[in-house]
Formats: C-alpha cells, structure tokens, sequence
C-alpha cells in the first residue's frame, strides 16, 4: 500500500479539482513545496498505481442523459462471469460484485428511459446466469468517485500502542 503524507493527499486532492495542473502551480498553491518535488511525487503515485490521471467524460455532454442503477441476482457460479460481461458493454459506466440480496451491480446510461428499458430487457436479462434484476433511474447524482476527496486522516500516521504490561 502507498504510504500517504499530507503532502500527497494536497497534490491529490488539487489534481482532482484539475488534472491539468501544472507542477509549478501545484507548488505555488502548497506553498512548501518545491516544483521539483511536486513532479517527483506526482510521478511516483502514479507508477505506484495509487493515482490515475486522465479525462472523465460526462455522459450527459454525450447525450446520454438517463442513468440507472441495475442489481442483478446472479446464479452463483456465473457471478464473475456475468461482471465481466456487464464490463465489456459501452452503455455500462460501473460493475462491482456485491455481497447481499444482489450479486451484481451496474450502472447504465442512456439517452432516455426506453433504451434503459430496452437494454435491461433485452440484453442484460439475456445474459446467461442472470435470474432477476431490479432497476432504479437516477436522476441527480450529488457525488461521483472522480469528485471523491482523500481524506485528510490518511495523512496521519497512527500513533504505535506501546504493549501494556499487567503487574500483579
């Protein structure tokens, strides 16, 4: 696991409200920080895997402005199978593999209710090992994972408990 200081989760933090930014700025901002450094660290979480820096497209520029969320009941030795199914299409934005009343979950997105409708229907439920599915149309989404922050406790080494000693 990356070890995080404050440092990086300030660099972090500041790429998310824009990855663009350049090193030099980035120091600037931090203020204690050389330009220099800035570069080595950016560099270092993302060959470490702990960052990625890239575009995110937003759907809805696209056009494709209804979005649901989609959990599916899954026969149990077709739960990976069915995932990496759900991964491979362009309507699908996220799957993850859920323990609970679902197995899987998905989100969709679309350019109105009935393709969400008909891709449920005729492409999801089609999916071999699918046995039910539950759809939910969202239509705000108030916080994203590309806007999530690191929180500033990550930075924060925890103090070591010292062994307690039981006298008698």
């Amino acid at each position: 696991m990356y070890e995080f200081d404050n440092t990086d989760i300030r660099i972090v933090n500041l790429l998310i409200t824009d990855g663009r930014m350049p090193a030099s700025r980035i120091s600037r901002r931090l203020r204690d920080t050389s330009e220099r450094a800035v570069r080595y660290r950016i560099g270092r979480m993302v060959e470490e895997g702990a960052i990625q820096i890239g575009a995110v497209a937003r759907p809805q520029a696209f056009g494709f402005t209804t979005i649901a969320d989609v959990w599916m009941e899954v026969e149990s030795d077709k739960i990976v199978e069915v995932s990496h199914r759900m991964a491979e299409f362009d309507e699908v934005t996220y799957v993850a593999c859920a323990i609970g009343q679902t197995d899987v979950s998905i989100q969709v997105v679309a350019r109105d209710t009935a393709e969400i409708y008909h891709f449920v229907t005729e492409v999801v439920r089609k999916v071999p090992g699918v046995r039910k599915t539950t759809t939910t149309i969202v239509p705000i989404i108030v916080k994203d994972v590309y806007q999530w922050r690191v929180p500033s406790i990550v930075g924060r080494k925890t103090p070591k408990r010292k062994p307690t000693t039981k006298t008698r």
